[in-house]
């Protein structure tokens, strides 16, 4: 490989120490980035060949990775992303999340590919990194403070109101097994409690700026391509003008909104707190990441009966699902206020609903009472429970000490046949959409590595769309299946979307953009300057992915953890699902097939030695 300027990368990594207060960097080649890619795919590596199987996520020998893409902080729709990962404090496998806003393209500017952060400060110390430097640098005034103070504050003592941070809030420095890392105010690395592994460190903060424009090969392909995307926006229209969650009314209707612990299917308050009532009611305008021009974040302001501060800008849909109708509350303001609850204080509001719902169930079977939650009548419906409950699980306290280690290790504790109704995958509570009209979609929430993931994954119902083969044709896939389908065909569907999912986690690119396999690939063309193509990069999935499996495997994981919750094996109490639920016999076929497909033993999921020896696995 040529040691030549590439476009996309920087090639240096950045390395901090933070037990030794020790800043280092180190080099990568092209042939390392050509395996990797980027954003995900860094992340992976790093974690697998540096992480033995005995670490404690919330130790010192934990490893932070931050990893942008090389399209990251390209003048292109899509690019403003990147990726975090760890040893997840809540699953005990690999943790990775993709979030937009600026951050990453400043880490870009500032001249690095990767951050790696280890080791445990003795104080509250945030690092500031900037045009090829970085310092470890002192906060410990800022332990306890939620996002929006520790944003200003760290602005304010650097002079510069465009820095971009990554932070923790409460929930974060308390080490709850949820908790995330807000960039921003409202754009969260969400899932795994990589916010608890920031905590553990003694870490409040990642500040970044930079000012040096990545290289790209072909500026003018780049061009094309957003004029492309300018002519391309039908499919985004409703994103720019709702942000997600218009379409909860009719996601009720076919009994994908999960309602109520994903136990019920009817909601009749659908419509109070839909994505349309929110801007009806509560809207201040649209945000949006690095050079996109969907714009789909949502800004509300409220006065009454809550304050709501439009800086943390608005819930999404997942966030409308989780903490609305999954806890039966059709209160938005409420909601309102619960995103904004757990932006300040750093949680992950699918979580954080979900572990409240299920806490709700098992309080309605009173398997909890108002001795556990001190006084709180924990019901479906009671918004200003939920409120209370938030808030406790941020600072552990009473009942908020238990529900802050997850929905599982809660069941556990809990017991008396808690365990039945909890909902989730590898520990990971799941993604706002259900499984039980879509197999393929549970089969995703099956396999992927770090747990209950939406986002990597086939949603069967979106194709059943003939729009959609035009996409899949060039990977030999000429027929739509039906939606409730779970064939060895489908199989192989979920397989391509996947790795596709993949692909644009390593770029980083945002899955919301409407590219094509073949687009990715001509972007990676555009940018780096390789001669590649669609098959290229899903050899570069499939190696991520086997990488992430190898990692699970080392830190005990089997076969036994891909598997579903016993509640989408239940039909719902009501609604359109109340004679549908998934088959078992048929999802474990599909399993196998999957792992068949990925040159995984059959019946362990474990990958042939020759697989990995194949796709180049050091």
């Amino acid at each position: 490989m040529s040691e030549q300027a590439l476009g996309g990368y920087n090639r240096k990594i950045l390395r901090v120490n933070l037990s030794h207060e020790k800043v280092s960097e180190e080099a990568t080649d092209e042939l390392f980035c050509r395996r990797y890619l980027g954003g995900a795919g860094f992340v992976a590596y790093y974690l697998c060949k540096e992480l033995p199987a005995d670490v404690d996520p919330l130790g010192p020998d934990n490893k932070l990775v931050f990893a942008v893409g090389p399209v990251t902080g390209v003048s292109l729709g899509g690019s403003g992303r990147h990726c975090v990962g760890a040893k997840s404090p809540l699953t005990g496998g690999i943790a990775k999340s993709e979030v937009g806003e600026f951050w990453g393209t400043e880490l870009k500017r500032a001249g690095y590919d990767v951050v790696i952060i280890e080791g445990k400060a003795e104080k509250p110390v945030y690092l500031w990194i900037h045009d090829g430097g970085a310092e470890i640098r002192d906060c410990k005034q800022l332990w306890g403070q939620g996002a929006k103070e520790t944003q200003d504050t760290i602005r304010k003592e650097l002079g510069d109101d465009k820095i971009r941070l990554a932070m923790i809030g409460s929930a974060g420095e308390n080490m709850v097994r949820f908790s995330c890392i807000m960039h921003g105010l409202f754009d969260a690395a969400g899932r795994g409690g990589l916010g608890a592994v920031m905590g553990a460190k003694n870490l409040k903060a990642v500040a970044v700026r930079g000012h040096k424009a990545p290289e790209v090969a072909d500026r003018e392909r780049i061009k094309q391509y957003r004029q492309w995307l300018a002519g391309n926006m039908a499919s985004t229209r409703n994103l720019h003008n709702y942000g997600t969650g218009a379409g909860m009314a009719a996601y009720e209707a076919s009994g994908n909104l999960p309602v109520c612990n994903f136990r019920d299917g009817l909601f009749p308050g659908v419509n109070k707190i839909d994505a349309i009532a929110l801007k009806e009611a509560f809207g201040v305008g649209m945000d949006g990441c690095f050079a996109c021009p969907v714009r789909c974040k949502k800004a509300v302001k409220i006065d009454k009966p809550y304050q709501v501060d439009p800086a943390y800008g608005g819930p999404e849909y997942e966030t409308l699902a989780a903490l609305g109708s999954d806890c039966g509350i059709d209160d938005l303001a409420a909601v309102c206020l619960a995103n904004q609850l757990c932006g300040d204080y750093a949680l992950d509001t699918i979580s954080t609903g979900s572990t409240i719902a299920f806490a709700m169930e098992c309080f309605e079977k009173g398997l909890i009472t108002t001795k556990d939650t001190g006084g709180i009548e924990l019901k479906f419906g009671n918004a200003e429970a939920m409120l209370k409950t938030i808030d406790l699980i941020a600072h552990r306290k009473g009942i908020g000490a238990l529900l802050a280690e997850g929905s599982a290790r809660a069941a556990r504790q809990i017991g008396q046949g808690a365990e039945d109704f909890v909902v989730h995958v590898k520990g990971l509570e799941p993604g706002m959409h259900e499984p039980r009209i879509q197999p393929g979609f549970g089969l995703g929430f099956m396999v992927n590595p770090h747990g209950a993931d939406h986002m990597c994954n086939l949603f069967d119902t979106e194709f059943t769309d003939p729009g959609c083969l035009d996409e899949l044709r060039p990977l030999g896939i000429l027929e739509l299946l039906p939606a409730d389908e779970i064939s060895p065909r489908k199989v192989a569907m979920f397989k391509a979307i996947h790795l596709k999912a993949v692909i644009n986690d390593c770029l980083v690119i945002c899955q919301f953009l409407p590219y094509s396999f073949t687009q990715l690939a001509g972007i990676t063309s555009a940018v780096c300057g390789w001669d590649t193509n669609i098959a290229e990069q899903m050899r570069v999935a499939e190696r991520i992915l086997t990488v992430m499996r190898l990692f699970n495997i080392r830190n005990g994981f089997t076969e036994k953890e891909d598997v579903l919750p016993r509640r989408f094996y239940q039909p719902k109490t009501d609604g359109v699902l109340s004679d549908t639920a998934l088959d078992p016999t048929e999802q474990e076929k599909a399993k196998r097939y999957y792992y068949t497909l990925m040159g995984w033993d059959a019946d362990t999921g474990i990958p042939l030695p020759e697989r990995v020896e194949e796709l180049e696995i050091e």
